[in-house]
C-alpha cells in the first residue's frame, strides 16, 4: 500500500474501538463516513492492550496490532478500503504509559524488570525511583498487607511455561533465577520486586503513574531505545501508507514533550499529520515551536461555548448558585479541590519530589521542603511550564514558574526561602546542576499535569454546579460573565495565523457531557425565569430528600441536559459525579447511604411530578432556542479554521453524559438511512422551516416537519416538536463537511479569517476567504423574549449574491435583514456563487 501524498486533512470522524467495535466494523462504515463528508477516520489507540479494554489506552504490547480489533491484517484491510473511498486513518497513540495487571506476564518489558529488577534489559523503560524501594519496585496490589495475605494462603509457589512464579489470584509474578525456595515469604523477600497491601500506596508505590491511576505504569519515552521500540509498529504502518496521521495522547506527562515531537516528525514518512492532546487554560496557547499540526481541540471548544453563553443571564445563575448553597468563587473552590488531591490522591508524586529537592538541598529542613513542594504544585495554573533543564529557558516558561512561585509565597509565605530554593531547581538554568535538581525540574513538570487535571476537571468541575456546561475539559466556567463574538474570533484569527491544521472539536471520549447536552443547558440557562424555578424547586427537594443543595443543583441540570434517561445510566453518571467530588462520599469507602439519597432525588425527577415537570417545561419554553444554539455551536465548530473532528454519533443529536456512557454504541443504520433521506427530493420548499414554528424567533412559519427521533440511545427526550433536531443536525454536519472538502482552499492553510459586520448582538458571523459565510443566532432565548429580529437588524455581506447551502435561498451582498436570513433555519452556511 503506497501512501498518497495529496490525501489532504479537511475533517476527521473519531471512532472508539474495542473488542464489539473493531476493524471490520469500523469498515463496515466507510461508505457511510465518505458520503457524510469527512476525509479521514480516526481511531482510539489500535496497538495491544489489555483483552476487554473498552479505550485501548492500556497498551501491553507496542508490537502488535490488537488482536481484539481483528489484528494488523483487518487494520490493513479498513484502510485499503477507507483509501478506495478517499480517506485515510488517524491512530491515537499512548506514549506516555503502558498496563500494569494481572497477569503481570502479558507485559513483557514489564515482565523482565521484575524478574531482574534494575539489571534487567528493559529497567530503562519504566520510570521508577528505585531508590525509594530500596532497589525493589514496590506493588501495592494486595487485599491486605502482606503478613494478612501469607498467613491466609493467598499468596502461592506455581509455574508459568515451566518457570517458577508466585500467584495471588490473577496476578503472576516471577521469581528471580537463583532465589526459587519452598517458602513463599522468604521466596517474596528475595525477589525485586516488593507486595503491599493497596492503603499502602501512598508509602510503597514508588513508579510514575498516569495521574493517580497504578495500573497505568509510565515509560520514559524520552530515551531513543525506548521511543524506537514502543514506535517501531506505527511507524512502519505510517511508512507503508496505513496511517496518515497520529493523535498523540497526553504528551503532557513526558520528560520532554517537544523533544518526542521533533523526533516522531523526524520518524515519520513526510506529510504525516500530527495532533497533540494538549489542554490550554485561560489566555494560554500552544507554542508555535512544536512540530505538529495542533492541539486536538479543546481550545475550539472553549472558545465556541464562550460565543455561545450569554453573559445576560449572569447574575441570577450566580444568584441560584449561591441559594442552593454553592461557593461562589470558583477559585476557591479549585484551590480547595487541588490541595485535597495533592494530598490524598498524590503523595507518591509529592514524596518522590520531596526526596529529589532533599538530595540537592541538603542543607534545609526536609519538613519544610515538602510543605513548598505542594505549595508549589498548588500554585500551578497550567498542566506544565515546559522547562527543558538542557536547553535556554523561554520567556514563557520563566512566567510561569515566577507566577506559580508568587502565588505559592502569597498562600505560605512563611516557606518563602523554600520555595524560591525550590524554583530555582525548577528553572533547572544552572549547568552545574546536582543531578537530583534536574530530576525534580523534570518531574515537577509532569506532575503540574495531574495536579490541574485531577483538581479541577475531576474534582472542581464535579462540585461547583453554576452553569455545567462549562465545566468541560479545558473550558473555563467563568467565561458566564465575559462570553461574548469578540473572544471567538480572537481565537479563530490565532488558530488560522498559528495552526490552520489544528484540530477543532465539540465532544470527545473525555468530555463531561457532550455537545448537545451543553448547548441545551447553554439555551435554558439564556432564560432566567425557568433557571431560578428549577432551582428553587429543586433547593426544596433537596431538604426533602437529605440531600446537599449544590447536588441537587447538579441534579436538575443533568436531566434539562439529557432529558428522559433510563435509569440505569442516570444512576451510573450520579454515583460518579459525587464520588469525583470527594465531599460526602468517595470511590473507597464512600457514604452508600448518601449516595441512594441522591438516585431517589433524581428518580422522584423522572416520574410524573411536580419536579419532572419544572424540569421538562424548561425545555418546553426554551425548544426555540435549544434548536438554535445546538446547530449554532455543530456549524461553527465545522467552519472554524482548523479541521473539525466529529466524535461517533454526534452528527445527529447526541444526548450522552461522561464515559461510559459516551461509548455506547452508535446506530449506524439509522444515521445512514437519514443520511440517505435527505438526499432525496422531496416536496416541500427549499426554504420551508423544517420542523416546528419559529416565528418568533426569525419570523418564519410553521412547516411540516420531519418526523426524526432526536436520539438519547433510544430514548425519549421529551421535546416533542424538537423531533426534527436530528435531521437539522445531520444536514449541518454533511453540508458543512461536504463544503470543506469540495473547496478545501477556502477553509485550509492559506484561507482567511474575517468577522462579519452586524447591527444586532444576535447575529454571529465570519468569512471564510471571502467565499463562504457562516452566521448563527446568538443568545436566542433572550432574542426570543424581547421580540422576533426588527428592521434594524441586519448582517453585511459582501457583494455578490450567496447562496445558504442548507435552504437553497440565494441572498444578494450587502446589508441583509436577520429575519430574511433565518426565515427558515437559525442558522446560514453561505457560498457566493
Amino acid at each position: 500500500m503506497s501512501p498518497d501524498p495529496d490525501r489532504e486533512v479537511t475533517a476527521t470522524y473519531r471512532l472508539q474501538l474495542h473488542a464489539g467495535f473493531g476493524f471490520a466494523d469500523a469498515e463496515a462504515q466507510v461508505p457511510y463516513l465518505a458520503a457524510l463528508g469527512v476525509s479521514h477516520l480516526y481511531l482510539s489507540p489500535v496497538l495491544q492492550a489489555v483483552p476487554g479494554s473498552m479505550h485501548g489506552y492500556d497498551v501491553l504490547d507496542h508490537t502488535r496490532v490488537s488482536s481484539d480489533l481483528g489484528g494488523e491484517d483487518a487494520l490493513v484491510r479498513l484502510a485499503g478500503t477507507a483509501h478506495r473511498h478517499g480517506l485515510g486513518l488517524v491512530v491515537d497513540v499512548v506514549p506516555n504509559h503502558m498496563a500494569l495487571v494481572a497477569p503481570e506476564s502479558a507485559n513483557a518489558p514489564l515482565w523482565q524488570v521484575l524478574r531482574e529488577g534494575r539489571d534487567a534489559p528493559t529497567a530503562d523503560w519504566f520510570d521508577i525511583d528505585w531508590k525509594s524501594g530500596g532497589g525493589r519496585l514496590g506493588l501495592p496490589i494486595l487485599g491486605d498487607t502482606l503478613a494478612a495475605m501469607l498467613e491466609a494462603g493467598e499468596l502461592v509457589l506455581g509455574d508459568l511455561d515451566g518457570e517458577p512464579v508466585i500467584r495471588y489470584h490473577d496476578h503472576v509474578l516471577p521469581v528471580a533465577l537463583g532465589t526459587e525456595g519452598e517458602d513463599v515469604a522468604e521466596v517474596l523477600a528475595r525477589q525485586h520486586y516488593q507486595l503491599a497491601s493497596w492503603r499502602e500506596t501512598d508509602t510503597m508505590l514508588n513508579y510514575r503513574r498516569f495521574f493517580e491511576i497504578d495500573e497505568l505504569i509510565a515509560v520514559r519515552v524520552e530515551l531513543e531505545e525506548v521511543f524506537e521500540a514502543t514506535h517501531r509498529r506505527l511507524l512502519d504502518l505510517n511508512h507503508r501508507g496505513v496511517i496518515d496521521g497520529f493523535r498523540i495522547d497526553h504528551p503532557d506527562g513526558l520528560a520532554d514533550p517537544e523533544g518526542y515531537l521533533q523526533r516522531l516528525r523526524e520518524a515519520t514518512r513526510p506529510g504525516t499529520f500530527v495532533w497533540v492532546e494538549k489542554i490550554l487554560e485561560g489566555h494560554e496557547r500552544l507554542s508555535t515551536t512544536w512540530p505538529c499540526d495542533g492541539t486536538t481541540g479543546y481550545d475550539a471548544l472553549q472558545a465556541v461555548q464562550a460565543a455561545l453563553v450569554d453573559p445576560a443571564a449572569a447574575e441570577v445563575l450566580e444568584e441560584c448558585w449561591v441559594a442552593a448553597g454553592g461557593e461562589p468563587r470558583l477559585a476557591r473552590s479549585v484551590e480547595r479541590a487541588k490541595r485535597q488531591v495533592v494530598d490524598e490522591s498524590l503523595a507518591p508524586e509529592v514524596d518522590r519530589l520531596t526526596r529529589r529537592a532533599r538530595e540537592a538541598l541538603p542543607s534545609l529542613d526536609p519538613e519544610r521542603l515538602r510543605l513548598a513542594v505542594v505549595e508549589l504544585l498548588v500554585a500551578g495554573e497550567v498542566y506544565r511550564a515546559y522547562v527543558r533543564p538542557d536547553q535556554r529557558l523561554s520567556r514563557e516558561a520563566r512566567r510561569r514558574i515566577e507566577e506559580a512561585r508568587a502565588a505559592a509565597v502569597a498562600a505560605r509565605p512563611d516557606l518563602e526561602a523554600e520555595v524560591d530554593a525550590l524554583v530555582e531547581l525548577a528553572l533547572g538554568e544552572d549547568a552545574d546542576l546536582h543531578p537530583a535538581a534536574i530530576d525534580f525540574a523534570v518531574r515537577l513538570q509532569q506532575t503540574w499535569g495531574p495536579v490541574m487535571a485531577k483538581g479541577i476537571e475531576d474534582t472542581t468541575f464535579y462540585r461547583w454546579h453554576r452553569l455545567v456546561a462549562l465545566n468541560e475539559v479545558g473550558a473555563d466556567p467563568s467565561v458566564l460573565e465575559t462570553g461574548s463574538a469578540e473572544a471567538l474570533h480572537g481565537w479563530a484569527e490565532a488558530q488560522q495565523r498559528d495552526w490552520p491544521r489544528g484540530m477543532t472539536t465539540l465532544s470527545t471520549h473525555d468530555t463531561k457531557r457532550s455537545e448537545d447536552v451543553r448547548a441545551r443547558l447553554l439555551a435554558v440557562a439564556g432564560d432566567p425565569e425557568a433557571w431560578q424555578r428549577c432551582s428553587a424547586a429543586f433547593r426544596a427537594a433537596a431538604d426533602e430528600f437529605g440531600v446537599d443543595r449544590p447536588t441537587a443543583h447538579l441534579v436538575w441540570q443533568t436531566l434539562v441536559g439529557v432529558g428522559d434517561i433510563g435509569a440505569e445510566r442516570l444512576h451510573g453518571y450520579l454515583v460518579k459525579a459525587v464520588r469525583e467530588a470527594k465531599q460526602r462520599t468517595a470511590w473507597v469507602d464512600g457514604d452508600k447511604a448518601y449516595e441512594k439519597r441522591v438516585l431517589a432525588l433524581a428518580d422522584a425527577a423522572l416520574v410524573p411530578g411536580r419536579l419532572r415537570e419544572v424540569w421538562l417545561d424548561a425545555l418546553r419554553h426554551n425548544a426555540v432556542a435549544v434548536r438554535a444554539t445546538v446547530l449554532a455551536a455543530k456549524l461553527l465548530q465545522l467552519c472554524l479554521p482548523g479541521v473539525p473532528d466529529t466524535y461517533q454519533g454526534c452528527e445527529l443529536v447526541d444526548l450522552s453524559l461522561v464515559d461510559p456512557d459516551n461509548r455506547r454504541a452508535v446506530d449506524f443504520d439509522r444515521r445512514h438511512a437519514l443520511l440517505h433521506s435527505l438526499a432525496q427530493p422531496t416536496d416541500q420548499p427549499a426554504d420551508q422551516p423544517a420542523e416546528r414554528d419559529v416565528s418568533a424567533l426569525s419570523g418564519g412559519s410553521e412547516g411540516a416537519g420531519t418526523s426524526l427521533s432526536a436520539e438519547g440511545a433510544g430514548e425519549s427526550n421529551g421535546l416533542g416538536g424538537l423531533d426534527g433536531l436530528d435531521g437539522e443536525k445531520l444536514l449541518v454536519t454533511t453540508t458543512a463537511l461536504r463544503l470543506r472538502r469540495e473547496d478545501p482552499e477556502a477553509f485550509g492553510l492559506g484561507a482567511t479569517y474575517r468577522p462579519l459586520q452586524s447591527t444586532s448582538e444576535h447575529a454571529l458571523g465570519f468569512l471564510r476567504s471571502d467565499r463562504v459565510a457562516v452566521v448563527v443566532t446568538r443568545a436566542p432565548a433572550r432574542l426570543e423574549r424581547t421580540g422576533a429580529w426588527s428592521d434594524g437588524d441586519t448582517v453585511l455581506l459582501p457583494e455578490g449574491d450567496w447562496e445558504d447551502r442548507l435552504t437553497g435561498r440565494v441572498h444578494v451582498g450587502g446589508e441583509v435583514a436577520c429575519a430574511d436570513l433565518f426565515a427558515s433555519r437559525p442558522v446560514a452556511l453561505l457560498v457566493r456563487r
